[in-house]
């Protein structure tokens, strides 16, 4: 092995041991039978995490998440879907600025966005309640839909829709067995990813939702004023929600490639 690899390969060590050391503390101490986070560790103890569940305003939160991330990752996969498939299929005047619209939300900074969707929201009286957060998670989950799902519509041929056309299936029967069939993988993958991104997503939630609270918003409602061993609890939880359902992205944005 070159000396070149060998540094590269220390330097990626080092950069992930940074990214990951805070949260394996994080998980580390939330079995912690300590109130503290210190060293030594107080002995093993899930009591922090019978704390949580045995919190309303946590399991809550807990709850409006999930039901918000299930809602913003079929409807954001779906607009994602016709999009990535319009810009897949046709060619019309004005798809560049169509296409750069599509992209544009994770470009603007979350507080920008947050801000605007106060005030839109405020003007159809939806701050406050949980579709308020749902349909703003929509507009930042799409725009991630859209690309995995062009990817894999990338690899397929332009072809394949017109021959089944001219074998007499119908441009619906042709979506429904040809091209999603196709693009299941991505499909998949974008529910995932779309659903891990909307659990986690604070900025929004907490200019929007008022007292219909997510859990992000409501770790920041208990890091006010107190230090809580139940924060490494929760925040262990969350992560390996996220975590898993980025797995489960990766794994079916991998089989795309691999099945290409």
């Amino acid at each position: 092995m070159r000396r070149s690899d060998t540094w590269q390969g220390v330097w990626t060590a080092l950069v992930f041991a940074f990214i990951l050391t805070p949260i394996a503390s994080l998980v580390f101490f939330s079995f912690n039978a300590d109130r503290f986070p210190s060293l030594p560790w107080g002995g093993f103890s899930l009591e922090w995490y019978r704390a949580i569940f045995a919190d309303d305003t946590v399991r809550d939160g807990f709850w409006r998440s999930i039901q918000v991330s299930a809602f913003v990752s079929v409807v954001a996969t779906f607009i994602g879907f016709a999009t990535a498939y319009t810009d897949y299929r046709y060619n019309f005047r004005g798809k560049l600025p169509y296409l750069a619209i599509a992209a544009l939300p994770p470009t603007v900074p979350v507080l920008i966005l947050g801000l605007g969707m106060l005030s839109f929201f405020s003007m159809v009286n939806l701050v406050g309640t949980l579709r308020a957060v749902m349909f703003g998670h929509v507009v930042i989950c799409a725009p991630f839909a859209m690309a995995l799902i062009r990817m894999r519509l990338a690899d397929m041929s332009p072809d394949i829709e017109p021959a089944a056309w001219n074998l007499g299936a119908s441009r619906w029967a042709t979506m429904w067995r040809v091209t999603i069939p196709w693009c299941l993988p991505s499909i998949i993958a974008s529910l995932a990813i779309t659903a891990a991104v909307s659990f986690d997503e604070f900025m929004i939630a907490w200019f929007v939702s008022g007292l219909e609270e997510t859990l992000p918003v409501r770790i920041l409602a208990l890091l006010q004023g107190q230090v809580s061993p139940r924060i490494n609890a929760i925040g262990s939880l969350v992560f390996f929600i996220s975590i898993t359902l980025a797995a489960i992205g990766q794994l079916f944005a991998s089989r795309k490639e691999s099945s290409a």
